[in-house]
């Protein structure tokens, strides 16, 4: 553990780590006046306590007083520290339940109090920390607050962000849980191995929920900076099972741009609802011909099918700049035309 003084922990850390340092007898004493809540907040941290320096220790207990100074280091982890210590001051069933409870806080996501904070309010709090920081803190909000606090945020910090989140991979649990930790604190003040929490699939799901100006600018700067994870963004944001949120006008203009042979080898792997919708927007013995010539198609190659389904979601991309058809993302709940 990484050398610490008093004043940069949270009360209930302090406490708990001065509890660990009492040991078990002495701290049941201590919690045996204390409330459930109050007992169950300081359990949950000291399951979080894996080891303690002397040096923190001594610190911590001549704050709260000199009286319990310890000279003999801790000897136990707080998780076992806890589950031995419960039991002697509090009856058996409820120890087993706040121990319980407090493993499935622990398995909780970071950043869980972001949940309710308004996302200007929180954009203009997180706006001057370092873009890592920024990136780690957006890629744990769900998308639809992700891209809210994006647009309160400076194009450019906004476009600094999108490409760290595209490629930010596995980021120590132990950097969460400080930067969680202090984001938490500051915000009070104002009134196991790495997570993958970032990537292109992330920033996609973002955009979807972007306004399109937002969605469009950040597109933009992607593509001039790295083209090829632009278009790796591009295509998570629109797959072509996506292609029936299309109106029936918007289909019938897509059709006209495309091959038959490529249509039916496109359709292979489509689902039902979007067959139903290309074949519902031919004419009757369009629809029939196309039915008949998949039932008979041979086996191909997975490969040739979704290269043919990303050569219609290129025309139907085009069709959306010439103004034709437009492509929404796909949990936007928009309607297509």
């Amino acid at each position: 553990m990484p050398k610490q003084t008093s004043d940069k922990l949270s009360g209930p850390k302090k406490a708990a780590m001065a509890l660990l340092s009492l040991g078990v007898d002495a701290a049941a004493l201590i919690l045996k006046k204390l409330t459930t809540d109050e007992i169950k907040e300081l359990s949950l941290q000291l399951s979080n306590i894996q080891s303690m320096k002397k040096e923190v220790s001594d610190e911590l207990l001549q704050e709260f007083t000199t009286l319990f100074r310890s000279d003999s280091g801790t000897h136990m982890a707080g998780d076992q520290f806890i589950r031995t210590l419960l039991p002697s001051v509090m009856k058996v069933e409820q120890a087993i339940e706040v121990i319980s409870q407090i493993e499935e806080e622990k398995q909780k996501i970071p950043f869980k109090h972001l949940k309710d904070i308004d996302p200007k309010l929180l954009a203009g709090f997180i706006k001057g920390e370092h873009p890592q920081t920024i990136a780690i803190i957006v890629s744990h909000l769900d998308h639809a607050k992700a891209s809210s606090v994006l647009s309160f945020l400076p194009e450019q910090l906004q476009f600094e962000i999108v490409g760290r989140i595209a490629t930010l991979e596995a980021v120590p649990p132990d950097l969460i849980q400080e930067v969680d930790e202090v984001l938490e604190k500051e915000l009070t003040s104002m009134g196991k191995r790495g997570q993958q929490i970032g990537g292109a699939s992330v920033v996609a799901e973002i955009l979807n929920h972007c306004d399109r100006r937002t969605g469009d600018n950040i597109l933009q700067f992607l593509e001039e900076s790295d083209s090829d994870l632009a278009e790796r963004v591009r295509k998570l944001m629109f797959v072509f099972d996506d292609l029936v949120h299309i109106n029936d006008q918007g289909i019938r203009e897509l059709l006209k741009e495309i091959r038959n042979e490529e249509l039916t080898l496109a359709l292979k792997t489509a689902s039902e609802d979007l067959k139903m919708k290309i074949f519902k927007n031919l004419s009757q013995r369009a629809a029939q011909m196309l039915q008949e010539d998949i039932s008979m198609m041979g086996p191909a190659r997975l490969s040739e099918v979704e290269g043919a389904q990303q050569s219609i979601l290129t025309v139907a991309r085009r069709l959306e700049k010439e103004g034709k058809i437009l492509l929404a993302g796909k949990e936007s709940g928009e309607t297509f035309v």
